[in-house]
């Protein structure tokens, strides 16, 4: 069976809370993608930053993003999996909090991967992949919390 540490992206880009959402989004480019997760100074996840956190929580309400910070707009809490679970489970994770990205951490809680959906397909069987690619695809309601 296979597990997380199989297929996972090893010591993926990181920042802290007072990361300017400018470095996050360089970070972003040059390490092609689209999740930065947010780390304390234990290197434990306490959040992660998004492409769509930016556009939702500045852009889209007429802020600055060059004057904020990752942890003014990180989506929290942060959902992780641990290095040793299994593909099944880390599915299972990412569908039911409907995310397509999912920070790891080993058995100290610190961050040490990232799992993302692309990952999944790659390695998972395909009814796997589908089920995850169905249940994290699914229409949310249209809420006006970010407007």
């Amino acid at each position: 069976m296979q597990k997380v540490r199989d297929i996972m992206t090893r010591s993926p880009a990181c920042c802290g809370a007072s990361t300017s959402l400018e470095e996050v989004a360089r970070m972003m480019i040059v390490h092609d993608c689209g999740e930065i997760p947010v780390l304390d100074d234990l290197g434990t996840p306490i959040g992660v930053v998004t492409d769509r956190d930016i556009c939702c929580r500045t852009v889209a309400q007429g802020k600055n993003p060059i004057e904020m910070t990752a942890g003014q707009v990180m989506s929290t809490p942060c959902v992780t999996v641990n290095v040793d679970d299994s593909i099944h489970e880390c599915c299972e994770v990412l569908e039911s909090n409907m995310i397509r990205r999912v920070p790891v951490v080993d058995s100290k809680g610190r961050c040490c991967g990232i799992v993302s959906q692309a990952d999944v397909a790659r390695a998972g069987d395909e009814h796997e992949t589908a089920e995850l690619v169905r249940e994290i695809s699914r229409p949310l309601q249209a809420t006006s919390t970010f407007i």
